[in-house]
């Protein structure tokens, strides 16, 4: 957690509470622990919470899968002949 504090500076951050805590010390800690735990748990709640808000349940899916159809649209070749005069001609690029 720490990873630049060293035994002598971590030595002097025990003192210091030491002091400053004193008799309440091992009081302070418990809730402390405990207050991180907490945190910890509603970060887990919220994540659980986005992960269900984003991905639909299973009744959803069945339900959305009955009513939605998918279709693309059909290719149909045209029915007439070609009108003269209307092609395009690559080597002049005019229509």
């Amino acid at each position: 957690m720490f990873p630049n504090l060293g035994f002598p500076e971590m030595l002097i951050v025990m003192v210091a509470a030491v002091l400053l805590f004193g008799k309440r010390l091992p009081e302070v800690g418990r809730s402390l622990g405990k207050g991180i735990v907490e945190f910890k748990k509603g970060l887990r709640g919220i994540e659980e919470e986005f992960d269900s808000a984003t991905r639909p349940s299973s009744s959803e899916t069945s339900s959305h899968s009955e009513l939605v159809e998918v279709s693309a649209p059909k290719f149909e070749p045209p029915t007439s002949p070609p009108v003269p005069g209307n092609e395009y001609d690559p080597q002049t690029h005019h229509v």
